[in-house]
């Protein structure tokens, strides 16, 4: 399996859907091929990649629930070179609700990831939605690497132990290649004594990696996606693009 990177934290607000996206432009900047699939049934990725909701007939929500939809099926190019996107509707929802009684239930992404999608991408992300429920779950399984957001703000920190506990029992009862690639400081004010505390409690926190890459509060990064396009290709120049590259440039590492 290549690299397929969820990006989850139950909680929301705190950064998922803003770091794939632009962790899959700063990868595309840098060279590679990126797939980003949206398994958030708000389907935020999807729009702040520029599609057209009105325009999504097949979605991931059929490719999990229906085994004769193909993920290649319905990938879609994007506005960004290199990155292409598994759009979500809010189908997706039901489409979980569904996915309950199947067999299997907890495998089927990590089922429909062909070997002919995954070769095609150097990297693949999954933005997972705001809870611990079956679609994380998937997405978990799916998964070689995990990247978990963290705002850096104090009820921000309860949440982690409960996901990098179910994380614990996923690696030891399904998916035993997953790797946590570390904690993502955002939304980060060093202004504030408060989010200096929070960072220094992250890096506290376990025995897991803290990025070394920040990302800070910015209105570019909250301008890109009504543009349909990552910071580095909406302001590629930005101190926010820059710093998606250095972290693209940690998750290269990261696995190697």
């Amino acid at each position: 399996m290549g690299n397929v990177i969820a990006i989850a934290n139950q909680k929301g607000g705190v950064g998922k859907t803003t770091c794939a996206i632009n962790l899959g432009g700063a990868l595309a900047s840098l060279g590679h091929e990126v797939l980003c699939i949206d398994l958030d049934p708000q389907a935020n990725l999807t729009v702040g990649l520029g599609i057209d909701l009105n325009t999504v007939e097949r979605s991931i929500a059929d490719v999990l629930i229906d085994s004769n939809v193909t993920l290649g099926s319905i990938i879609r190019p994007t506005k960004t070179k290199k990155v292409d996107v598994a759009p979500a509707t809010l189908e997706l929802s039901a489409a979980e609700v569904e996915l309950f009684n199947a067999i299997g239930r907890e495998m089927a992404l990590r089922d429909k990831l062909a070997r002919d999608v995954v070769d095609r991408y150097d990297y693949v992300l999954i933005d997972c939605p705001p809870t611990l429920g079956l679609l994380t779950l998937n997405a978990l399984v799916a998964a070689t690497g995990v990247i978990i957001p963290v705002q850096t703000q104090y009820y921000a920190l309860k949440g982690v132990a409960a996901l990098l506990k179910i994380i614990k029992t996923v690696q030891t009862r399904l998916n035993p290649n997953l790797k946590v690639y570390g904690l993502l400081p955002t939304f980060y004010d060093s202004r504030t004594i408060l989010a200096r505390d929070m960072l220094d409690s992250l890096k506290d926190l376990g025995d897991h990696q803290v990025f070394a890459t920040v990302i800070r509060q910015s209105v570019k990064i909250g301008e890109a996606p009504t543009a349909g396009v990552p910071i580095t290709v909406y302001e590629p120049r930005s101190d926010a693009a820059k710093s998606f590259v250095d972290l693209a440039k940690e998750v290269i590492g990261a696995h190697k």
